[in-house]
């Protein structure tokens, strides 16, 4: 491996948010309209960190940033707090090298070993194949389509939804919070 992962700390920020910028500027991989800043990818990394979450990156020998990974919790609510969303960004120049395969491995792994039991992928569905087949190998299965629920540039768009049991998934009660 050519790169290293790691948490990703405060001062990525603005990495992340060069990662991110071409997703939301010329893509409906991001259901965004304005890239966020690096202050606002700080604050979005926070919330993800005080939730106990995993948000990491993929660091280049050199020290660059090639891309992150993280996992959100799917739903505010109480009973949906084993339930976590997942989200990779790989740099333009650096896909297809396996990095978000390695990223997306780990966040399945952090967030199993912190009694996460289900994690779901929401994803566009104009142009996602290649996030499609990486979340087939990770173990994600389709669960349905949410039709014409994003509208970006002109046009309605669907969102394929996946989902992953992490650990025990609804084998085991989870641990009392």
């Amino acid at each position: 491996m050519d790169f290293q992962l790691r948490r990703a700390l405060p001062e990525d920020a603005p990495a992340i948010a060069a990662i991110y910028a071409p997703y939301v500027e010329g893509t409906v991989i991001s259901f965004e309209v304005a890239p966020p800043s690096a202050s606002e990818i700080t604050m979005r990394m926070e919330k993800v960190k005080l939730a106990g979450l995993p948000y990491l990156v993929a660091e280049a020998r050199d020290g660059v940033v090639l891309a992150y990974a993280y996992a959100g919790l799917f739903h505010a609510r109480a009973a949906y707090r084993h339930t976590v969303e997942n989200a990779v960004y790989v740099a333009q120049d650096q896909r297809k090298q396996g990095i978000g395969t390695a990223l997306m491995q780990r966040i399945i792994d952090d967030c199993t070993a912190c009694d996460c039991r289900q994690m779901l992928a929401l994803i566009s569905g104009q142009g996602a194949e290649a996030s499609i087949a990486m979340h087939t190998r990770l173990g994600f299965a389709p669960i349905g389509t949410l039709r014409a629920v994003g509208f970006k540039f002109g046009r309605w768009i669907d969102v394929i939804q996946m989902q992953r049991q992490l650990g025990a998934g609804d084998g085991l009660a989870a641990r009392p919070s």
